[in-house]
Order: structure tokens, then sequence, then C-alpha cells
């Protein structure tokens, strides 16, 4: 039964009802229920938006995606505080929902603490406070940039049709500017246009050639079908950015992608769906190549990651941790600078493997903290790791924190909060 709550139009404010969730600043964090916020929103006018855009664009309210939705032609669209984005579904009911903002398209999705922008299941915006949403309920975004890969010009980014132009990444300009995204929540994402386990699926959010002329800033990204955040090449910077209970990979680096990410948490719900490739787990912290093939290239992938937080699951005996791989995953003639990391909760903890991948030695391996249930750490690079910073066992080490574990009751991740992950515009708990 619909139990949509009725409020005067004049009344409607998406202000007040996001700021239902507050916690008391001076008391300790508790997860809390923010279904008002969505009923609320589902009460607004939606807009529905299909085809390119090629004009300057600016959107609030609800709006329904139907479809690939492409901003092109030198047109910036613009997303104001408080909108709330869902997709429309298709013949089978999935949310194929997608916004592609190409290399000659711009975005402005800045959003503010108590208002973030939110891309969401269509579920939860029906007006039925008893609806869940499910993976796979909204597309995805990309930004696709003219910054450098170690891929040719004409590659076309994965998740959407070949050989169309529109959809190419890569190029020379280091400085090539999508926008700003700031403040946005990404939810239920994931699609594939193929079929199930592909290899070719949108992400909740791809980062494609992208330039470090774009902001990227205070991102969460929740319940994902396939990786949360996934940067194919170029140079783009981001901070404060959340990935909870991915499906897959939580941060994913492929084809030479070379920015800098600055406080960064990977948080697991080990009661979420979790990928198997041959039988065997398959969900990443982090995964990281150079490329498909682990071809050794002039441009190599090797992002630089300060101030990390990997957490998996408490206990790694009943199930809970074996539904994962590894914190980190580095392979194919990849590379990975890494300062200032704590990982735990995986059976390996940081795992290094192929001929020319390795942990660089660019990174303060004084600084980085490792557990696993099995393994620690194996493999180039790890070996500098002080040993008082790398333990084992069926519990995983706190490592300072209160309570990490999103499943173990009040969940506390401090002090490691570098990016106000428990501030009002994040949000964990999905249901009443």
């Amino acid at each position: 039964m619909k139990r949509l709550t009725l409020i005067a139009a004049a009344a409607l404010s998406l202000t007040a009802c996001q700021n239902d969730h507050l916690a008391d600043s001076s008391t300790p964090f508790e997860m809390k229920s923010t279904s008002a916020e969505y009923l609320t929103a589902s009460a607004l006018p939606v807009t529905k938006v299909s085809g390119d855009i090629t004009s300057n664009t600016t959107w609030s309210g609800v709006i329904e995606i139907d479809g690939t939705v492409a901003v092109k032609n030198g047109a910036t669209l613009t997303i104001q505080p408080g909108t709330f984005i869902k997709a429309k579904p298709n013949a089978i009911g999935e949310g194929s929902g997608i916004l592609v903002i190409t290399k000659t398209g711009k975005i402005n999705a800045t959003g503010t603490e108590s208002q973030p922008i939110v891309f969401t299941s269509y579920r939860l915006l029906d007006g039925d406070d008893t609806t869940t949403a499910v993976p796979g309920d909204f597309g995805g975004i990309i930004l696709l940039g003219d910054a450098p890969t170690n891929v040719p010009f004409t590659t076309t980014v994965e998740g959407l049709p070949a050989n169309n132009p529109d959809f190419y990444f890569g190029g020379t300009t280091s400085g090539h500017n999508a926008g700003t995204i700031k403040y946005v929540r990404i939810e239920f994402a994931g699609y594939d246009f193929v079929g199930a386990n592909s290899g070719n699926e949108v992400n909740a959010l791809t980062l494609a050639g992208v330039g470090n002329g774009t902001t990227l800033d205070h991102i969460q990204v929740s319940y994902g079908q396939d990786d949360s955040f996934e940067f194919f090449g170029g140079t783009v910077n981001a901070s404060n950015l959340v990935s909870f209970a991915a499906e897959d990979d939580n941060f994913d680096f492929d084809n030479g992608y070379t920015g800098t990410i600055t406080c960064a948490l990977s948080l697991a719900d080990y009661k979420s769906a979790h990928t198997v490739s041959g039988g065997s787990p398959d969900s990443n912290g982090i995964e990281l190549d150079n490329n498909a093939t682990g071809t050794a290239t002039s441009l190599i992938t090797n992002p630089t990651i300060n101030n990390l937080t990997i957490i998996g699951a408490k206990n790694g005996v009943t199930g809970q941790g074996l539904a994962y791989e590894n914190g980190i995953h580095i392979r194919r003639n990849g590379k990975l600078t890494l300062n200032n990391a704590v990982v735990t909760g995986y059976p390996v903890g940081i795992k290094v493997e192929n001929t020319g991948s390795e942990l660089s030695a660019a990174s303060n391996l004084s600084s980085i903290q490792v557990h696993g249930f099995g393994t620690s750490v194996t493999g180039a690079g790890t070996a500098g790791i002080p040993a008082a910073n790398l333990l084992t066992g069926t519990s995983a080490a706190l490592w300072g924190m209160s309570q990490p574990f999103y499943n173990e009751g009040s969940w506390n991740v401090s002090p490691r909060n570098c990016g106000n992950f428990q501030g009002i515009w994040t949000k964990y708990n999905f249901s009443l």
C-alpha cells in the first residue's frame, strides 16, 4: 500500500527533509533512517529527459532519465543542490538511465552538505516507503575527457556502444576540465548493455580520460552493481570519496590513470551482493591494472592515494570475510603509490602480482597498516612495510578505529574520518 507523505506544495522543502537524519554532533554517530527525504521528493513534479543535451541546461527537483543522455557540443549541464535524478525503467524493469558528459560537454553538479545531489533508485522515489531498491536501478554517470591514456584516442569507454565518437575518450590535454561533481550521492547504480557479467558494464561513476581541471569532491557511491569508481586513464584528482557496499570493486584503475586521490573510504556491507569469477570471490577494495592485457606501455597506470581506509568484514571464518578477495590488488604491469593507508577485513590485505606490477617505491611504506585474514601483504614493493604494521588472523584489526565494520553495530571509523564520512551529506541506511 502506498503511504506517501502528504505535504502541501508550499511546504515542500528538500532542505528540511534532508535535515531529518542529522545526528547530534555531541553524541556518537549512529545510523539514521532517511526515508523521509525520498518520500518528500516523490511528491514533487518529475521532469523527463531523453536524448542529447546540446545547449546549456539546468536541472532541479526530480529528473527522470530515459535511456542514455549525452551532454555535448559545448553544452554545460547544471544540477541544482537537492536535485534527485532517477532512471526510467526499460521493458524488463532495469533502470538504464545513463548520464554521459562527453569530451565536448561539461557538468556543474555542485550540491551542499545539507542538500547533496542524489542519483538514486526509481523505487525509492515511487512514494511507497516499503519499496526496496536494488543495484542496477540507476544506470550510472560517465565523464569523458581529453587527458592522456595508454589506449588509442578512438577507444570507446566501457559500457557504451562501440564506434560512436561521442563516447571516445583520451587525448593530450592533461588539464582537461569536465566540470564539477561535489556533494553528490550515487545509489543503486550499474548497467550491462550486453548481458550479466559481460565485462562491458557501466559503473556507478566512470572517469575516462578526464583531466585535472575537473573537480571531484565529497562523492558517495552506494550499492553499485559493478564498480563504484572506475578511472580509465586521465589525470583527474579527487578528494573525500566514499564507496559503500560495492558489488564488485570499490575503486578500479586502468589505462594509464595518474591522478591523485586524497581521503577515500571503502566500506563493505557483507550482506550485500558480491561478484564471483570462476567460482571464486572477485570483490576488491582496489583493483588496479595497467591495461587488460598487462602490456607495458610508455604511460603506466600509477595513481597516488593519500589517506586511504579500506574496511571489509570483521570475521574471516564465518563466511563474512570469505565473500571478498583482496583489500588492494595490483596486477598487469600496474603501479600504486600509497601514503597513510589502513587495510583490514579481507582475506589478503595487499596483493601484487605479475611482472612489472608493484607497490611503488615512492610510497610512504611506514604509514601503511595492513591486516589480512590469511595474508597481510605479498608481492613487489611490499617488503618494506614494517613488520609491526602487518597483521593476520580471523578477526580483522581495528588499527585504532572505534568500530569500523558496518555490520557490527554503531559504526564509527574515527579517527580516520578525514572526509566527514559520517556527515549529513552521506547515507548508509536505506531502510525505515
